[in-house]
């Protein structure tokens, strides 16, 4: 058993904190919210998250796990001071803001030991743990030692991933650091996990480059759906056919709003900032143009809505989703939420529907009408716009919707609805990214 420190105890933090006590570790959950910690310590995770509120009351009962606003004594010499605090895009830049990680190095540093090593877990900018191992050496006696351990949660699976990664990479300079991490996840390398053993700067590259690749293929079908909307092709079926070549996969080649979140859209921006630090800006140029197509695809929706209604000023707009993707209640970057946005800002009245998202929601959007019943959220709605991919809305019954709205019309902006089916119930259907004909009303053409 090992006694780690995890600092930071947002998503990542404390999905990490939950799995390393069920992988049999002393676990000691640093965090200065007050709030987060007396939730987290009756036994509540602050978020959605499936399957981790029954972990964390599990983990509570074993008493081997603890949360604290302030460093307890007992994490004195800890094994390993896991670095897990949010690196959110600074403000009026691009460029990661590092502040947190910088203030994380200090408060631990005297309850550093000598046989202590401080682990990265955050997406960080290459280069940044060099920055933080120096500020480190100035404030420990012993010898700093800092390795990086990117993570690669999925939300809505973060528990499995933390728990069955498919894949685990460490980036160490010491033989001290390196040996700490092999002991610490023995159990998963044993069982079979890839474990990839490298340099720092590579550890901190693998992260911000993998979500570049993620967004980059998201973006690549959208593109593809913009030129299938004009032509009259099918992205969905296309994107099928490519995706059978093993070199391509058919995984994150799913036409629609595309992409958000608390990740890939804020670490792209930071690895693009870095890369013009580094004189470098012209290797990831085409982010850029990645970025701008995911923000058309969100205009996309607004200008099918005029292409379908002419006016939408005053149109009765409810938006199905407002988390970012299913089986989570984060609304950052969400694309549901930006489309909401651009009705509202085109004089539309919007209603926002959310399984798990709506108190986030009204926190955050106030001024959008939030509703967690699917029927007070589309009473009387003139256009009805699939926003995320709940598996729930691929069940909604179009007869029953129907009696509740003022207009059959649906764009459905996640291509998870089964267009017949809706268009048997005398529904307007409009898929992005496919040209469909509706038989119940008049064909509607891509503009």
């Amino acid at each position: 058993m090992k006694k780690i420190v995890v600092i930071g105890l947002g998503y990542l933090g404390a999905t990490t904190a939950v799995a390393l006590n069920k992988m049999g570790n002393r676990v000691i959950g640093i965090d200065p919210n007050p709030t987060k910690i007396a939730t987290l310590s009756a036994g509540t995770v602050p978020f959605f998250e499936p399957g981790l509120d029954a972990a964390l009351t599990e983990a509570l009962a074993t008493n081997e796990i603890s949360f604290h606003s302030d460093y307890p004594q007992d994490a004195k010499d800890a094994d390993i001071f896991l670095l897990c605090v949010g690196t959110p895009q600074a403000e009026n830049t691009k460029a990661a803001d590092l502040r947190y990680l910088e203030s994380a190095i200090d408060q631990l540093s005297p309850f550093y030991g000598p046989t202590s090593v401080v682990v990265g877990k955050s997406t960080v900018p290459v280069g940044t743990a060099t920055k933080l191992k120096a500020r480190l050496a100035q404030n420990v006696e012993f010898g700093a030692r800092l390795a990086w351990n990117p993570e690669f949660l999925r939300e809505g699976n973060a528990l499995f991933d933390s728990l069955s990664p498919d894949r685990i990479v460490i980036g160490t300079d010491d033989a001290v650091s390196e040996r700490a991490l092999e002991e610490l996840y023995a159990s998963l390398i044993e069982s079979g996990t890839p474990f990839v053993k490298t340099d720092i700067a590579t550890a901190e590259l693998v992260k911000v480059a993998a979500n570049s690749f993620l967004a980059t293929k998201i973006s690549f079908i959208n593109a593809m759906a913009e030129i299938s909307e004009q032509v009259g092709a099918d992205a969905v079926q296309l994107a099928e056919a490519i995706g059978y070549d093993a070199r391509i996969g058919n995984k994150f080649l799913r036409t629609g709003l595309g992409f958000g979140g608390g990740c890939l859209p804020k670490d792209i921006r930071a690895f693009q900032a870095r890369a013009e630090e580094l004189g470098l800006g012209e290797s990831v140029r085409f982010l850029d143009s990645v970025e701008q197509i995911n923000t058309r695809r969100r205009e996309r929706v607004v200008e099918v809505a005029k292409a379908t209604f002419g006016d939408i000023r005053n149109l009765q707009v409810t938006v199905l989703g407002a988390a970012f993707k299913p089986e989570t209640d984060d609304i950052r970057d969400s694309p549901a939420i930006a489309v909401a946005e651009l009705f509202s800002v085109h004089g539309s009245k919007v209603r926002v529907h959310d399984p798990k998202a709506v108190a986030n929601v009204r926190a955050a959007h106030p001024h959008l009408a939030a509703f967690d019943e699917l029927q007070r959220a589309t009473e009387g709605s003139d256009l009805i716009v699939v926003g995320t991919d709940w598996f729930e809305y691929g069940l909604i019954d179009p007869i029953q919707l129907g009696t509740w709205v003022r207009s059959r019309v649906v764009i459905d902006g996640r291509n998870i609805l089964p267009v017949a089916a809706w268009q048997k119930a005398g529904w307007r259907v409009v898929a992005l990214g496919r040209s469909i004909v509706n038989d119940t009303a008049s064909e509607f053409v891509f503009q």
